[in-house]
């Protein structure tokens, strides 16, 4: 199974940058053999693809039967690239050097939760047995001009009573990906069909946290100097569902 997908990632990368490729057995009533589910990030990378590669032999002397998937999942809540897809996606588009990102405020806010009183003032108050780490990452993009800011939260109830521990650098850890997620869910890639790549800033209105100076954070919460590089990016990566709208 894993040469087929291996086989199936050489051909169909051609084409594009692929999201995942998925190779399963057929189902018991079908004829033995398997069947593949590959994602592309573009839809026109994808058609390209079904047009060059269908009824064609790939790297097997029977010709491949390719179609495009029509079915769409539809989720409840809009639900962003995990950021490691997110760095990918940048990589491929915009190059290793084409964009940055670091770390204004990773603060550790555990034991306190917001709580709204009856003159609808904000303050305070204990929260036992709940970890929860917040970070503030800035994405910049010098080429087009762009910087924004994203916001994480990674937040674990801690019960003594099942063992259950998480250590501080895997919530630092979850808390840097999302703050970057969410960065990058501000920002709209725009491919145009000579290869040139576009780049907007897609926030429905203006966001808060991009609208303060970087000394103001200093009275929100403490900075924090934390380089990314202590931080590994591989493994336990937070799952978040994509934005692909083909049924799988």
């Amino acid at each position: 199974m894993e040469f087929y997908k291996h086989a199936l990632y050489l051909v169909f990368s051609a084409f594009g940058l692929l999201y995942s490729v998925k190779v399963h057995r057929n189902a018991p009533v079908a004829k033995p053999g398997y069947y593949a589910l590959i994602k592309f990030y573009s839809a026109r990378d994808a058609r390209r693809a079904q047009c060059a590669c269908n009824q064609k032999a790939l790297f097997q002397t029977t010709p491949l039967k390719i179609s495009m998937c029509t079915r769409q999942r539809t989720f409840p809540h809009q639900l962003g690239l995990n950021s490691y897809k997110c760095r990918e996606l940048a990589n491929h588009y915009l190059g290793f050097n084409g964009w940055s990102s670091r770390i204004i405020t990773l603060q550790n806010i555990s034991g306190f939760e917001e709580v709204e009183n009856e003159e609808e003032e904000i303050r305070t108050s204990p929260k036992s047995q709940q970890s929860k780490y917040l970070c503030v990452q800035e994405l910049t993009i010098p080429q087009h001009g762009i910087c924004t800011r994203g916001v994480g939260v990674a937040e674990l109830p801690m019960d003594p009573s099942q063992g259950f521990h998480v250590t501080t650098h895997s919530l630092q850890k979850l808390a840097v990906q999302r703050a970057l997620s969410d960065a990058f869910q501000k920002i709209l890639l725009v491919v145009l069909e000579n290869g040139k790549v576009a780049v907007e800033y897609s926030s429905s209105q203006d966001d808060p946290i991009d609208c303060l100076a970087e000394e103001e954070f200093k009275g929100l919460l403490q900075v924090t100097d934390l380089s990314l590089s202590g931080l590994n990016h591989e493994g336990d990566e937070e799952i978040l569902s994509d934005l692909s709208v083909d049924e799988e």
